[in-house]
């Protein structure tokens, strides 16, 4: 009579082996701290890029601090900026979102002033410890506002921390790792160039990749770097009309499925150039990235050049949004003024045609 074991046709016992993960996450921590300015006049003045930092406070297991800078940041005196700084003695990377929101009299958050950020990496080993926004609300719009009342105004920073993750250890021997760590895996992979087979020159700078990669995650990659489209044998692919920094960006995300750091002032451009080479690559999920940031840094000296992309590279949302900030006559006025304007009227003239005539009907 049989037992329950395996056994092989000559008798010995066939012991197969399996491996599994349990892997227990404690759901995200959200909340949220207020900061008044309890004399907001007597903090201008402080100088561009010199700031306030509230008291700390603790979320999800960390120390954070917001810092107010009365005369802006980065080169935009004319602005009122914010910034969530970790304040923790804690290694360990943290990605957080939030979001920052001037208050009415009522405590609520005001939506026009409510800024969102994308998800973004804090680290005290790679000297990420703030993100923040330079153009939170211009010092003029604010001092002409209701919710500057007596010299006070009021901001909310609403933030979301994933708890710690528990994973149980999987033995090295059977060639498994956990699935969140494939793009970690990937990412060193990219930062190694161990493997490579395929070299891109971008200005003077060489860049190695992996074919099979990039021809997974992107639909012309795979026509360029193994189809008939191209020499197998090439290795090496000049690229021009592009800078490294900004190729280096989007193979980044094609690695690890996440922008790396930008620093501070650099968002604006990078999410220009990243947009246009999403669309060259059909990289959706990053066009996507590229035209939320957009969208959140809309303003008189960005809306022309934010425009002309979203145009050119089919971006309804983006452009929606463009159109309905340009709504407003005193931001349109300030269009026609601008430089932005002529690069409008020539890259777009159809798109610009139609905006003058909706002001005159």
């Amino acid at each position: 009579m049989a037992n329950s074991s395996s056994l092989s046709s000559s008798g010995g016992e066939h012991r197969s082996r399996t491996a599994s993960a349990i892997v227990a996450r404690a759901g995200p921590v959200s909340g949220s701290h207020d900061l008044k300015i309890d004399g907001y006049s007597k903090s201008k003045g402080l100088g561009n890029s010199n700031f306030i930092a509230s008291e700390a406070f603790a979320i999800g297991g960390r120390r954070w601090r917001l810092q107010y800078y009365p005369d802006g940041f980065y080169g935009y005196p004319e602005w009122i900026s914010f910034y969530l700084c970790l304040d923790s003695e804690d290694e360990n990377p943290v990605n957080v979102q939030f979001q920052i929101s001037l208050l009415d009299h009522d405590g609520n958050p005001v939506p026009e002033y409510t800024k969102v950020s994308r998800t973004c990496d804090f680290s005290k080993k790679r000297k990420t410890m703030m993100y923040g926004f330079v153009q939170f609300i211009r010092a003029t719009e604010l001092e002409e506002s209701v919710y500057l009342k007596d010299d006070i105004f009021s901001v909310r920073c609403d933030m979301t921390v994933p708890q710690k993750v528990y994973t149980e250890p999987i033995p090295a021997s059977d060639g498994m790792a956990p699935p969140h760590e494939m793009f970690q895996h990937l990412g060193q992979l990219l930062s190694t160039g161990e493997g490579a087979d395929v070299t891109f020159e971008v200005g003077k700078e060489m860049i190695p990749a992996h074919r099979c990669i990039l021809a997974a995650r992107s639909s012309v990659f795979k026509a360029e770097l193994l189809g008939p489209m191209k020499e197998k044998t090439d290795a090496c692919i000049r690229l021009d009309g592009i800078e490294a920094r900004v190729f280096k960006a989007m193979l980044h995300f094609i690695y690890t499925n996440s922008l790396p750091h930008i620093d501070v002032g650099d968002e604006i451009a990078m999410a220009q150039h990243l947009l246009v080479l999403a669309d060259r690559y059909i990289l959706g999920r990053l066009k996507l990235i590229c035209e939320d940031m957009l969208h959140r840094y809309i303003d008189t000296s960005t809306v022309a050049t934010t425009l002309t992309l979203a145009e050119q590279h089919g971006c309804g949302g983006l452009k929606h949004a463009c159109l309905k900030f340009l709504g407003s006559r005193d931001n349109f006025n300030a269009l026609m003024a601008s430089d932005g304007f002529e690069h409008l009227s020539r890259s777009c003239p159809s798109l610009i045609k139609n905006l003058v005539a909706n002001r005159h009907n």
